[in-house]
């Protein structure tokens, strides 16, 4: 996985079907301690309702959910299987139901279950990670303005930190699957007079004018 998509901040959302009140909450999470804390406190607002039907999903991790009363593969189970094929992680989403006296049948019950998650999701707002390689540029001064002009073209490097000590040390992300053709270009545009170091990797997003936002 280089790419995901996750949840920017908390959200609750209501959603009714046949007089059925669902309500999304959905969180941002790293650990699947926050996801318990989470999730047992939703339940303890709500000990009330009916069902409160948890979901979460921890990149590379753990996946985890639960029906909750509901008939099996009717709540959190839909609930999963949406996260995973839109390739949303690093989120906890409970949904509530009160019961409104109309049943709703399996097929109605998975509808409205991923109805509320997506709306909750929505109202959340999405953001996307990359996998990406923080790369170490050294160089002399008289090559900065053209590396300088080579990166600027590259809408998907993003500049961390440039140092004018002795050399010019310039640290940027790159996206780790186009890493080593970025490297070899520098190469040649230097004519190997550039030293290249990769320092890490980890996944991030950007926002529109270039500047890392979230880590």
């Amino acid at each position: 996985m280089n790419q995901y998509k996750s949840a920017l901040k908390y959200s609750k959302t209501e959603y009714i079907v046949e007089k059925s009140k669902f309500i999304a909450h959905v969180k941002p999470i790293a650990t699947e301690e926050e996801a318990i804390v989470f999730i047992e406190g939703i339940k303890k607002e709500h000990r009330k309702a009916n069902h409160n039907v948890p979901v979460y999903s921890i990149k590379d991790k753990v996946q985890k959910y639960s029906d909750d009363g509901e008939p099996s593969k009717t709540a959190g189970f839909p609930v999963l299987e949406m996260l995973k094929k839109e390739n949303i992680t690093n989120v906890a989403i409970v949904v509530t139901r009160y019961f409104g006296g109309i049943k709703l049948g399996k097929g109605g019950l998975i509808r409205a279950y991923t109805k509320s998650a997506k709306l909750g999701l929505e109202t959340s707002e999405m953001i996307e990670y990359i996998e990406v390689t923080k790369v170490a540029l050294i160089y002399e001064h008289t090559l900065h303005g053209k590396i300088e002009n080579f990166i600027l073209k590259k809408s998907d490097v993003h500049e961390i930190n440039t140092e004018f000590l002795e050399n010019v040390r310039k640290e940027v992300y790159v996206p780790s699957e186009k890493a080593e053709n970025f490297e070899k270009s520098l190469i040649e545009l230097t004519n190997s007079m550039i030293i290249i170091e990769e320092i890490d990797s980890e996944f991030v997003a950007f926002s529109d004018d270039k500047k890392c936002t979230y880590p």
